[in-house]
């Protein structure tokens, strides 16, 4: 159950049909979920893969506009540098555990590819982005669960659907504020003056922040659940914004920075090891990685315009509708010796 429907509603700006990433047309996402325990009785594997794709057709071939943000940068991602530097994405975006990043990175180039015969050959290498965040305290982590044949069928179980949400995919093992976190997702419609058509922003998180004390119950209107104190790392946050408004690298930049005020008002002070990242893009236009030519036409919304402050509020409410998802969705989930996080609402 979304927080909506527990009577939470966040902002002023309406979501969109599914409140979800999906939203924005041509966005997919695929998961895989890892759930078992192994033949020791202490271990668990509780983890998984979950896949953002920006279009259905090959991301290699044709980019999308791209930036990243890193709030607080205790984190092991990868692919970032190449795209702060060109202002690209051409990969699926790829999250999962910390240890699992290696495998998942490997997953995706076996996916690439296959599927792009002229990487490393006629053409470039290319960039995979991956991010993670640690679910070591319920998932056995340092066995290595997640391997590359997850990320490949992440990648080909990708759809433009309702998004799973909480205990699924990347976010199986995460917990947030002492409860159980997750995979969240939410988007919020721009309208257009003197236009028939809205702009979409959709945003899909993986949560792993935060203690019961910082959670802000009575703000939601919230009844404080009792629960035992849980001493998990400081934890982290994945999000991904995606919009379909034309945008370029750098104001993609600027809308990825906003995603701090959401992630904020549900009561995170980005914590010293926390790995608090955006990874932001538009679906607006692609860029083509062949082209004879030496300009590149774009039309892009002006930064002056009206327009530009609601897709800046629409960023923020997504971002914190998203996160109050994850903990909506997320079901009571055990791990490793035979810990027990409970879902804020089960």
């Amino acid at each position: 159950m979304k927080i909506r429907e527990r009577g939470v509603a966040i902002g002023k700006l309406k979501p969109g049909k599914k409140n979800c990433i999906t939203d924005v047309e041509g966005v997919m996402v695929g998961q895989v979920t890892l759930d078992y325990p192994l033949n020791d009785n202490d271990q668990y594997v509780c983890t998984g893969v979950t896949a953002v794709l920006p279009h259905g057709g090959n991301l290699f071939r044709e980019k999308v506009p791209a930036a990243s943000y890193v709030i607080n940068g205790f984190g092991k991602t990868t692919g970032l540098v190449q795209v702060e530097e060109l202002g690209l994405i051409e990969s699926p975006i790829m999250l999962t555990n910390t240890f699992g990043v290696p495998a998942v990175t490997q997953g995706t180039l076996e996916y690439l590819l296959r599927t792009t015969p002229e990487i490393g050959d006629t053409t470039g290498t290319v960039n995979i982005v991956v991010g993670e965040c640690n679910d070591g305290y319920l998932n056995s982590i340092r066995t290595l669960p997640v391997k590359p044949e997850h990320a490949l069928t992440a990648i080909e179980n990708a759809n433009s659907e309702i998004v799973g949400e909480g205990a699924v995919g990347a976010g199986k093992g995460m917990v947030c504020f002492g409860y159980k976190g997750g995979v969240g997702a939410s988007s919020r419609l721009i309208g257009k003056e003197q236009s028939s058509k809205d702009y979409i922003i959709g945003c899909l998180v993986v949560t792993n922040f935060g203690n019961k004390d910082e959670f802000p119950f009575s703000k939601y209107g919230l009844s404080e659940i009792p629960l035992e104190t849980k001493e998990t790392p400081d934890g982290s946050i994945m999000i991904i914004l995606a919009t379909d408004a034309p945008f370029s690298e750098r104001q993609l930049k600027r809308l990825a920075k906003r995603c701090g005020i959401g992630l904020g008002r549900t009561g995170s002070h980005y914590s010293n090891g926390s790995g608090d990242i955006v990874i932001a893009f538009s679906t607006a236009r692609t860029i083509s990685h062949q082209s004879t030519g030496h300009v590149e036409v774009a039309h892009l919304i002006r930064d002056d315009h009206p327009l530009m402050n609601k897709l800046f509020q629409g960023a923020a409410e997504a971002v914190e509708e998203a996160i109050l998802n994850s903990l909506s969705q997320a079901e009571t989930t055990q791990g490793r010796q035979g810990r027990v996080v409970e879902g804020m609402f089960s």
